[in-house]
């Protein structure tokens, strides 16, 4: 069983009033707040006479929202934003969550913005912070990329960092972004702790991949597998309006496959699905490319969607990484098309292809509106756990519930595709594809 502990870190006794007028009452018509002893259960799954369930405190994950008593005096905060990694759909709607939450609700009125993620706070750069008020970020969230700007790395120069925060006199930082990017948020509260500083680390996951483990779903998700479903279209079209057309489309997911298998419910267009969590060979009987000719004598088309980290184990692998640390994938797209072009033009069958990668153009979209107010929600909840002086967590979602989560959990394994599970069957299902393509 794995060992599950949600205890959520404070930086001290709440003391002061929160500002926010709620309710404790029900039935009156005013939103309440939020008590530390609210939980959720994150293991809603049980056996008939599988015996009574666990409700250890640590099992159970804190519910997030307004707490009526708070840490810090909001005349004497002064809070930061850092956005990190790659773009994704959503980073400016949660910048302006923050900022407006902190103005209105809370009073704050020192609050700076980083600029290009953690390198924004090392002297080498140069990099001005800038100043965030409700003016700054009034309509940012209807525009892609975030105002702040963004970049891998940097992570791991805690020291500097926490000497920057000290000298800032930081003492809330928001992190946006995966899991690099609270890996370092971690480091850099541990360095923080070590020094006997009070600074509250509250991050807002961000990962288009989904991959972020105990975070149900992360910002921008939606938006890109319903414009990955308007590039699967589009390849449909083509591969459907041609001899023999083919069709490969290729999104992001480096190490989970959620955007291709959800994209691929979405439309139900597509004829295989290949994501890193279910290997395949391209050769032999039952390898994809004997498929995809079984496939074209039958109906004449195939629409091939592909993930970026699927198939790696039959390309040359380089061996290098990115500024997070990341290996940098060989392109499977380019590889499919390849493969199936030699492969068919060998056996002299005329094939039409297409290829799609519209991989930069999700991220930089502005989010669709079920994001942005998940974006809104994840962003005034991140704010109320930091003014109640909660630090080393994540705000996320789970269970349908807005829940704190801290980071050392989130970040110590990825969220996965699972092949024997409800969401991978439903695709092959959907597809009609081979249940395993391997040899």
């Amino acid at each position: 069983m794995e060992k599950l502990d949600f205890t959520i870190s404070v930086l001290g006794k709440r003391t002061v009033r929160s500002p926010i007028s709620l309710s404790k009452a029900m039935g009156d018509y005013i939103a309440n707040y939020t008590d530390d002893s609210q939980c959720v259960r994150y293991d809603i799954e049980t056996v008939s006479g599988g015996g009574a369930w666990s409700s250890g405190r640590g099992k159970l994950m804190e519910k997030a929202g307004a707490r009526e008593q708070i840490y810090f005096e909001s005349a004497k905060v002064h809070a930061g934003i850092v956005s990190c990694g790659g773009l994704c759909p959503g980073l400016n709607d949660v910048i302006r969550a923050i900022v407006m939450c902190l103005w209105y609700h809370y009073g704050v009125r020192r609050i700076s913005g980083i600029r290009y993620g953690y390198r924004g706070f090392l002297s080498e750069f140069g990099l001005p912070v800038m100043e965030l008020t409700p003016e700054k970020v009034l309509d940012i969230h209807q525009k892609g990329g975030t105002i702040l700007g963004s970049s891998r790395g940097y992570g791991d120069r805690v020291g500097e960092i926490a000497d920057s925060l000290e000298q800032m006199n930081i003492n809330i930082l928001f992190t946006i972004g995966g899991d690099g990017t609270q890996k370092g948020a971690l480091n850099i509260s541990q360095e923080i702790k070590n020094r006997g500083l009070k600074i509250a680390i509250v991050g807002v996951p961000k990962t288009i991949d989904n991959d972020l483990s105990f975070v149900e779903k992360s910002f921008g998700f939606e938006t890109a597998v319903s414009k990955a479903v308007d590039a699967v279209a589009a390849a449909h079209v083509e591969a459907e309006s041609a001899i023999n057309g083919v069709g490969i489309v290729k999104v992001m997911g480096r190490q989970s496959g959620f955007i291709a298998a959800h994209t691929a419910l979405a439309i139900n267009d597509v004829n295989y699905v290949l994501i890193p969590e279910v290997p395949f060979d391209l050769d032999g009987e039952n390898g994809l490319l004997s498929h995809l000719g079984r496939r074209f004598e039958s109906r004449h088309h195939a629409v091939i969607l592909v993930a970026e980290g699927a198939g790696q184990e039959l390309m040359e692998s380089r061996g290098r990484v990115d500024a997070s640390g990341n290996k940098k994938l060989s392109d499977i797209g380019v590889f499919l098309k390849d493969k199936i072009s030699a492969y068919f033009k060998a056996k002299g069958i005329e094939i039409n292809m297409r290829y799609i990668d519209p991989s930069y153009m999700i991220r930089g979209m502005p989010a669709n509106s079920n994001d942005s107010i998940y974006c809104a929600r994840l962003g005034t909840n991140a704010v109320h756990a930091a003014m109640a002086g909660k630090t080393e967590l994540l705000v996320s979602l789970v269970n349908n519930r807005f829940v704190h989560v801290p980071i050392q959990m989130a970040v110590s394994r990825k969220n996965y595709v699972d092949p024997d599970g409800e969401l991978w069957r439903s695709v092959v299902e959907a597809t009609g594809q081979p249940r395993l393509m391997k040899n």
